[in-house]
């Protein structure tokens, strides 16, 4: 079967986008080397394609066309959407903000979802990530990650919900630093249908470094 036969249209929204970025995850979360090992599913397991999901609807493209709770683009960085959701009041400093990207294959269709924000200073894990990859993706396979070339880091998949198959990835502070020096990253993901092919997609990180710069770091 073709790669791009594998690729699905993503959705994320503000409840997700959200979900991660709390302390919680600074603390559960561990860099790739100390990421628990998966259980492999069983030879016969199915993966259901679960509902369609179409394109993500057109965002607000300001805080003042949002609505409490809702997800608004704040800015653009290059490749990077900085992306937060309006809290009550008129101070936007307020504001749950990360950074937000959306990867495609060689022919241009959608295949996965990258958002980064920073956590609390002090901690083994400096920054949060969300990706979301095709619900036909091979979980036992794990996530892999390789920034200019280097040797790719392996994290596992949480769960699975209608819109895609989830990691929650942990960044040192040297590991972000990488990113920011960084021309793009490649991500690698392994089809259920397909065990034996890779699909890689490039996380490009051009205005990564002034995008992610212009987050705030949450308090402890």
């Amino acid at each position: 079967m073709p790669m791009i036969e594998l690729s699905r249209k993503l959705a994320l929204g503000a409840g997700l986008a959200a979900l991660c970025m709390t302390s919680a995850f600074a603390q559960e979360q561990a860099p790739a080397e100390q990421a628990p090992a998966t259980t492999p599913a069983p030879a016969d397991q199915e993966f259901s394609t679960g509902t369609e999901v179409g394109a993500m609807p057109q965002l607000p493209q300001s805080r003042d066309a949002a609505t409490v709770g809702e997800t608004y683009l704040a800015s653009k960085s290059e490749s990077w959407e900085q992306r937060c959701i309006r809290e009550e009041g008129e101070d936007a400093a307020k504001d749950a903000c990360q950074l937000y990207q959306l990867l495609k294959d060689g022919q241009g269709t959608d295949v996965a979802e990258f958002t980064i924000f920073p956590l609390p200073a002090g901690g083994q894990v400096a920054a949060g990530a969300t990706v979301i990859v095709p619900l036909e993706t091979l979980l036992p396979a794990n996530l892999q990650l390789a920034i200019d070339g280097a040797k790719p880091k392996v994290y596992p998949y949480s769960f699975c919900t209608r819109i895609g198959c989830i990691a929650r990835v942990g960044f040192t502070a040297d590991e972000v630093a990488q990113l920011k020096k960084g021309a793009k990253a490649v991500m690698t993901l392994v089809p259920a249908v397909a065990p034996d092919q890779k699909v890689q997609v490039d996380l490009s990180l051009k205005g990564f470094t002034s995008g992610y710069d212009a987050l705030k770091v949450p308090a402890q």
